[in-house]
């Protein structure tokens, strides 16, 4: 048998990986994954491109996998460094015949993708890659992708109306042993890495996020038959307190641990044993809206990058000013909704999809500044950082991408009142607010001087005067 190189991307998984079983029929499979040295390097904001509480999630997931691995019989090689110039290594060290892979779609991807085919390609040794991060197959679209809708809506009606979701694929029974000659590698700590190794969960986080694959089906497991929170899922999903108003898996898809079409077949058998709602078919419609910015990233390429985006609006004044993108990252604007959100999403790594929108809003439409600031933060904090869901989601509420009204604007003062109502949220995170009545929490920044005396607060010392006029959201 054939040696083939298997390259483990964000698909870090053994459950419905076509690509991994498509390198088992081509030979004899050694699995390797590349810590990429340039995802631990500093910003020009000087915080990391990928922060603590994401490393320790990759670093929990790739020890998933090694273990999984291991039961079927092989093993992990682990090394850090650049993926395409390790990898073209090892494939000529180990005379494959091929190397086989996820595919993806973004520029620093496919860059690396190509840079490892052309160094490769003197070797006589071919690179495989395989779709598979989406629910619906690309090949499957009922249009070529530069005729992909440039409205959601529409792209889900033709999907949904003309497109096949293909079935999973089991994981392999076994696998090959390695080699007793190569050299299996370390998986790095965060301290190897350049992180601070004490980190400590924060005991106010939605979830206890645990990486890996194992974690991924057990939470597909707890959430839709244990706990049965399927059936309300459309009625809690725009919760910001605790683990259950939301199914969080988007922390798992986001590495691969578990695949959207694994998510569908469990949400289908419990439409057909327990009961077909509102909330069944919604989580399924989440995981299209994913699949919708994988294929926006697909047609447009490096403009979901640019602060232009992908209308290519060259027009927006966008500022740059980083003191208030301080304020805005450390929770310390002194609107008290958009800091909540900000201070969980610094101590925890994760946010709700409603906190998501409104300090995203927040940043772009009231502060007006560069939109791309963000959606870089967010890559650096998010536990479930996506590339193409959050570039994608940065575009639209910025003005700039997939947005049928390019002047959506969001009240933070109403959004505040409609989904935190008794300020529970707010006082969470902001316990310098413990004492301020529900009523008048989320307009901290307008008490009196006698307010601020009966409430315990003083602003300016225990919490941020407001950044911006905060009245005018009481004028909607």
């Amino acid at each position: 048998m054939q040696n083939i190189l298997f390259w483990f991307r964000n698909d870090l998984r053994l459950h419905d990986n076509e690509a991994l079983i498509q390198a088992t029929k081509a030979g004899d499979v050694i699995p390797v994954y590349v810590f990429d040295e340039r995802h631990f390097l500093d910003t020009a904001f000087r915080f990391k491109r990928s922060g603590a509480l994401r490393v320790k999630f990759l670093i929990e997931s790739v020890e998933n996998l090694r273990k999984n691995l291991q039961q079927i019989g092989s093993d992990l090689i682990v090394r850090i460094g650049k993926p395409e110039e390790i990898l073209a290594k090892m494939a000529l060290d180990l005379n494959v015949s091929a190397v086989f892979a996820s595919k993806e779609v973004t520029q620093e991807e496919t860059t690396i993708e190509a840079s490892l085919s052309k160094k490769l390609k003197p070797l006589n040794i071919e690179i495989e890659l395989v779709w598979m991060a989406t629910l619906y197959h690309a090949r499957d679209l009922p249009f070529q992708i530069n005729f992909l809708p440039d409205v959601f809506t529409e792209f889900r009606k033709k999907v949904e109306r003309s497109a096949k979701i293909r079935s999973t694929f089991a994981k392999p029974k076994a696998l090959p042993k390695i080699d007793k000659s190569i050299e299996i590698g370390v998986i790095p700590t965060l301290k190897q890495l350049g992180y601070d190794s004490n980190l400590k969960a924060d005991k106010r986080s939605v979830l206890t996020f645990e990486g890996g694959e194992t974690a991924a089906l057990y939470r597909l497991d707890e959430y839709v038959w244990d706990d049965d929170l399927l059936k309300s899922y459309k009625e809690t999903r725009n919760g910001l307190i605790g683990a259950d108003y939301s199914s969080k898996f988007s922390a798992w898809l986001s590495l691969g641990c578990i695949s959207p079409r694994t998510i569908y077949e469990e949400v289908k058998k419990y439409e057909k044993e327990v009961t077909a709602n509102d909330s069944t078919y919604w989580l399924i419609f989440e995981l299209i809206w994913r699949d919708y910015f994988h294929f926006i990233a697909l047609k447009f390429g490096t403009r979901i990058f640019k602060q232009s985006g992908i209308r290519n609006d060259l027009m927006k004044p966008w500022k740059r000013d980083t003191v208030r993108f301080e304020k805005w990252i450390n929770g310390e604007t002194g609107v008290p909704f958009i800091d909540a959100n900000m201070r969980e999403l610094q101590q925890t790594g994760f946010m709700s999809n409603r906190g998501r929108q409104n300090v995203a809003s927040f940043l772009t439409k009231d502060l007006g500044i560069d939109w791309t600031w963000g959606a870089a933060y967010f890559e650096s904090q998010l536990i479930d950082y996506d590339v193409c869901s959050n570039w994608g989601n940065w575009n639209y509420v910025a003005g700039v991408g997939n947005d049928p009204r390019e002047d959506r604007y969001f009240n933070i003062g109403r959004q505040a009142n409609m989904y935190d109502s008794q300020g529970e949220y707010v006082k969470l995170w902001l316990p310098e607010l413990a004492k301020v009545p529900a009523e008048k929490v989320h307009f901290a920044g307008l008490l009196s001087r006698e307010e601020q005396k009966k409430y315990e607060v003083t602003l300016g010392v225990d919490y941020p005067n407001p950044v911006i006029d905060v009245k005018k959201w009481l004028k909607f």
